[in-house]
């Protein structure tokens, strides 16, 4: 049994508030807090990105800034989740989230183990960005779409275009689409990314991607004793276990 991956991306609208300028102001009050426009999604392994956004849902209809449906879809999906991952997650788009989903009521979520590939990029990386724009575009691996700017929001919650909810929608695809292949690049690089072997029951697997192309790649000395080093051929990424007599020589 792999793990259930979910990578995904939300899209939420601004607070509206009274401020007295314009630069560096504090605000006076609030007077409509922030809500969720969209999310996007994917599982991992799976080919197909696909998305929410509030014009999907009835309740559009009677009021366009009640997002509990979209926020119901995305709260089913954190459910089915052993591990869920974001650009910037641990921050923002899980707690974000979690913050609609405990102000709609709903029950706590199926735990989860976490990926946050901003976190990954500033522990192993030292980029001249943390951005997933400039990671993806530095890696060689894609870039976001380009949008014109808070237009674009207000396009969606303001003027409720069609264009603009079309072009959110795609914005966040692409987000999550550009998140996997950001994490498939630095995924070897990860010393503690969600063990396979935990969910699939075994010892013979990639711990990282859950590959079977493993081999022995030498050993490596602890303070108390020797481990048989691997290499996976899939991923790259390095991984030890327990030597066992038939180890008892270096093999490289």
């Amino acid at each position: 049994m792999k793990p259930k991956i979910l990578l995904f991306d939300i899209e939420t609208m601004a607070n509206e508030g009274y401020v007295w300028g314009i630069w560096e102001q504090n605000v006076i009050a609030i007077k409509r807090p922030w809500y969720m426009l969209s999310f996007a999604y994917k599982w991992l392994g799976d080919k197909k990105t696909q998305a929410y956004s509030l014009p999907d849902f009835k309740l559009f209809k009677r009021n366009r800034r009640d997002d509990k449906a979209l926020c119901k879809e995305l709260w089913k999906l954190f459910n089915k989740a052993d591990v869920v991952m974001a650009h910037n997650g641990f921050s923002f788009d899980v707690k974000k989230a979690q913050a609609r989903f405990i102000k709609h009521r709903f029950k706590p979520t199926s735990p989860f183990q976490q990926i946050d590939t901003l976190k990954v990029a500033k522990k192993y990386f030292k980029f001249d960005s943390n951005k997933l724009d400039e990671l993806g575009k530095y890696l060689g691996v894609g870039q976001k779409i380009v949008h014109t700017g808070f237009d674009l929001w207000l396009g969606c919650a303001v003027r409720n275009e069609k264009k603009s909810w079309n072009n959110m929608v795609a914005y966040n695809k692409q987000d999550v689409i550009l998140l996997e292949a950001v994490y498939e690049r630095m995924k070897p690089y990860m010393t503690d990314h969600p063990n396979h072997n935990v969910f699939d029951n075994t010892k013979n697997k990639c711990p990282t991607c859950g590959g079977i192309r493993v081999i022995k790649d030498g050993k490596r000395p602890t303070r108390t004793t020797m481990q048989q080093r691997m290499r996976c051929m899939d991923c790259g990424a390095n991984s030890t276990k327990p030597i066992t007599k038939k180890d008892n020589s270096i093999i490289r």
